[in-house]
């Protein structure tokens, strides 16, 4: 069962290196697999672009992300590649940024950030000479200011921080310090998004949010679900960006975006589903492509008074789902479906196996829950688009394949859908995603299993998980994070949180007049490089 699950890796010309993250070395993305063989691609830049030469500096470069930004604030759920995270570390930058090719967290904004012997205490060094947009000193009282603005205003890793931080103070002009409740080498990584996406203090000077920040470029326009147009700063530390205008129009089709792509109305798009990402992969596209392990997870509610509270339900929904008929059913193939917490590819895969697909087990445990007084009814809620129904009826047919009654209720957006699941709770059952990456496996866990935790959708609440969480988050050495890893797809595959439906592939391409652009982690790219050829 495992192997039908699971997809091996294609070998590739690259070289393996610290975090399981591979550099495709195939030349092309074309040369990468057959049609739809979406894990012959690892993370990394791929596909084949000419040389541009030297930067050339004027121009507009248009990059068309998953969603657009409803607002201009990096507290405002902001902070991740898919929604706004690009956009954000435009305006206010990021302190440290992830580079895939070493798989090390680098300064960007920062001058350097760095550990204690035991990762208790790390310390944050600004450069010199470093402003706002206004004109302000980026200082370390700025940088305490921005976070402790972020964690006011309970950005999305607010919860994360909290729980690991136990002092942060200014020590000079230059310099932050931050001491941990315990050791943590992963820290670094928050500062690549919300807490590191530094605001300035007169954001706040007139009692109304303005997006004055510390990045390489200051609103221009901002119309919701039409554009952001960015203007470059000139008094960038790092030097005026090559590109005058940096644009994120807002196109909700993937096709749209594909096909804005080739027609150079755009020159960047970022793509999530499997089947958009194959073909733009296999149509030898250069870009940006990266994995996540539990990409896609089917999320059970287990909150008091919800069918998932009951132990034997959960785990008859487990067993009753199958990664690969969903691959086949919603994603024309193009998945990569797979039982286990961390797929093949992560350097987090361990020896233990996710529990998997098994109809009689499901139909057996079912029949016990009904038993105990269960009706075997389930409310799935899913967004009302036909990508979305596809899944939703897939999941719909294999409960009641073993024996429940699912009931679909679809939302008419994400808001809607993601207030039905994070804030009201009223669902049973529902299509989502961890997304979790190997540079830092502990943020998103812990933000959707811990008990205490305001993003866990989930409701599950297991001491004994969240001892595991905090191991693996202290874990000294790779070896003890996989061993970490097994103990809680273990723990799993007993109390059945969850069910994991497939690892995320994700691909941002750009055109082939489109240099520069530098990827981190979660999918946020930075532009402060960036430049398009011209004609």
């Amino acid at each position: 069962m495992r192997a039908q699950l699971r997809r091996r890796l294609t070998p590739l010309v690259a070289v393996a290196v610290a975090g399981g993250v591979l550099l495709a070395g195939c030349g092309s993305s074309g040369d990468a697999g057959e049609a739809g063989d979406l894990s012959a691609v690892t993370t990394g830049i791929v596909g084949n672009q000419a040389d541009g030469g030297s930067p050339q500096d004027g121009g507009t470069l248009s990059f068309a992300t998953y969603s657009s930004v409803a607002k201009l604030d990096p507290t405002f759920r902001q902070d991740g590649g898919a929604t706004g995270g690009s956009e954000m570390a435009a305006i206010y930058d990021v302190l440290m940024r992830y580079d895939p090719a070493t798989t090390e967290f680098v300064p960007q904004l920062a001058k350097s950030m760095t550990a204690n012997s035991d990762n208790t205490v790390w310390t944050l060094t600004l450069r010199d000479g470093v402003t706002f947009s206004d004109g302000t000193p980026v200082d370390a009282d700025a940088v305490v200011w921005s976070i402790n603005n972020y964690l006011t205003k309970k950005g999305t890793h607010t919860q994360v921080w909290m729980a690991s931080v136990q002092d942060m103070k200014a020590t000079d002009a230059a310099t932050v310090e931050f001491t941990l409740q315990r050791p943590w080498d992963g820290f670094v990584a928050l500062f690549n998004t919300g807490p590191g996406m530094i605001v300035a203090p007169s954001s706040m000077a007139s009692g109304e949010f303005a997006p004055i920040g510390a990045g390489p470029f200051t609103v221009e326009k901002h119309a919701p679900n039409d554009e952001l147009v960015l203007a470059a700063r000139a008094d960038y530390h790092g030097g005026k960006p090559h590109i005058d205008k940096l644009r994120f129009p807002a196109i909700v089709s993937e096709q749209g975006k594909i096909d804005a792509l080739n027609s150079g109305g755009v020159q960047a798009i970022y793509l999530r589903n499997a089947e958009v990402v194959t073909k733009a992969l296999d149509a030898g596209n250069p870009g940006y492509v990266f994995q996540a392990s539990l990409g896609g997870v089917l999320m059970i509610n287990s909150r008091e008074g919800r069918a998932g509270a009951d132990e034997n339900v959960r785990r008859a929904i487990v067993a009753g789902i199958d990664p690969q008929t969903y691959n086949e059913r919603a994603e024309a193939g193009a998945g990569l479906p797979t039982s286990d917490m961390f797929p093949d590819f992560s350097e987090w895969h361990g020896d233990v196996a996710g529990s998997g697909f098994a109809p009689e087990t499901a139909k057996k445990t079912l029949a016990d829950a009904k038993a105990g007084g269960y009706d075997g009814k389930l409310k799935l809620v899913s967004m009302n688009d036909a990508a979305t129904q596809q899944g939703a009826l897939a999941f719909q047919s294999m409960l009641q394949a073993v024996g429940f009654t699912v009931d679909i209720t679809y939302t008419n957006n994400i808001t809607d859908l993601t207030k039905a699941m994070y804030a009201d709770h009223d669902y049973d059952i529902a299509y989502s995603g961890f997304n979790v990456f190997d540079a830092a496996p502990f943020i998103r866990l812990y933000g959707n299993l811990y008990s205490q935790s305001p993003g866990n959708a989930l409701g599950f609440q297991n001491p004994e998980m969240d001892e595991l969480l905090l191991g693996l988050q202290t874990a000294k050495t790779a070896d003890d994070k996989r061993a970490a890893a097994d103990k809680m797809q273990t723990l799993a595959n007993q109390t059945a949180p969850f069910v994991s439906i497939n690892a995320g592939k994700y691909f941002i391409p750009w055109g082939a007049n489109a240099h520069g652009i530098t990827p981190s982690l979660d999918g946020i790219m930075l532009f402060d490089k960036a430049w398009v050829a011209q004609p």
